[in-house]
Formats: structure tokens, sequence, C-alpha cells
């Protein structure tokens, strides 16, 4: 009976603190993953310098998809690149006349200043954004693979899955995306 109670004892102990807790770090982080957020590692310079290739970043996922607006990073399914996870920038957003002309951004009409932009190329091209649809640049233009070259340049706001977030690899550039 001694030997029973000892036995009980070391299983109970051994359930409360490493079964338990365990199990539960272990739901909390397929909750998180499944509703909150989850991680990408970019394979491209395409959004140099504001991401760099091998970057890994903390993406939320976006429920409300009526906020999209102008400069947001976001990650989408890319049609145009077989189903390919990509993050850009959003330059036009429904209803929007977007024109490039010799390099140079103009939004309905008006220049918009992009300090972000490098290795920019003498680019001209005219896109008038559906509504419910976005338009994406990458921030190296020159190396980009974005809009500019995709048979439809429009992304469906349904096809985006979130808002980049937070690079967490490299250390020295952790931090908020902007």
């Amino acid at each position: 009976m001694i030997m029973e109670e000892k036995h009980s004892g070391k299983l109970g102990y051994f359930v409360r603190e490493w079964v338990i807790p365990v199990l539960t770090a272990l739901v909390l982080a397929w909750l998180i993953n499944t509703f909150l957020i989850f991680r990408i590692e970019v394979p491209t310079g395409s959004m140099i310098p504001t991401i760099n290739k091998n970057d890994k970043i903390f993406v939320l996922k976006v429920y409300n998809r009526d906020n999209f607006k102008r400069g947001d990073i976001l990650v989408f399914r890319s049609k145009e690149e077989d189903g390919m996870l990509l993050i850009k920038r959003v330059i036009g957003v429904g209803g929007d006349h977007v024109e490039l002309k010799n390099g140079l951004l103009y939004i309905n009409g008006e220049h918009i200043e992009e300090p972000y932009v490098v290795n920019n190329l003498d680019f001209s091209g005219t896109y008038d954004v559906p509504e419910g649809t976005l338009f994406f640049l990458g921030d190296n233009r020159a190396t980009s693979r974005d809009a500019r070259y995709w048979e439809n340049p429009y992304i469906s706001v349904e096809d985006v899955l979130g808002r980049g977030g937070l690079r967490v690899y490299p250390l020295n550039n952790f931090g908020f995306l902007k």
C-alpha cells in the first residue's frame, strides 16, 4: 500500500508539473498560430531596405479587410505566383488612379514621395484600381516582381492574409516594420 501511494504521488507530481504545462503551452501555441499570428521567411530582396532577404517576420492575421490603406505592408497569396505567399507594400486601394511616370508615383494626380524606395526604375504605367482590390509594389523596384509585371495587377482584399508586423530575425534588425 505504501508503495502504491509513493508511485501514485510521483505520477501525480509528473502530470501536474510537466504534462499539464506542456499540453497547455502546445494548445496556446496552436491557438495563437491559427487565429492571431504566423511567421514567414522572406525569400527575395524585393522589399529592401524595409525587409531584407531571409528576414523572418511575424505577421498579424487580418480579419477586418475594410481598413487597408496606402503604405501598409501586407502578406497575400498570389495567384500570379502559383499561390506563393508574397509581402509587398500597398500603393493603391480601390478607386485609386495610379500612375507611374519615369519612376515617379502619382495617385489620383498627386505626386507621392516614397522615401522607402531604392533602386527605382524608369518605369511608366497607368492603373485604375477596382473596388475590393489592392495594387502592390515592392520597395526595391529594380528587383521586385510585383503588380507591374503580373497579368492581373490587382489583388483581391480577400486574398490578404495578414499585416507585416514584427521582424524577429536577424536580431540586429529586430523591430516593427514601417
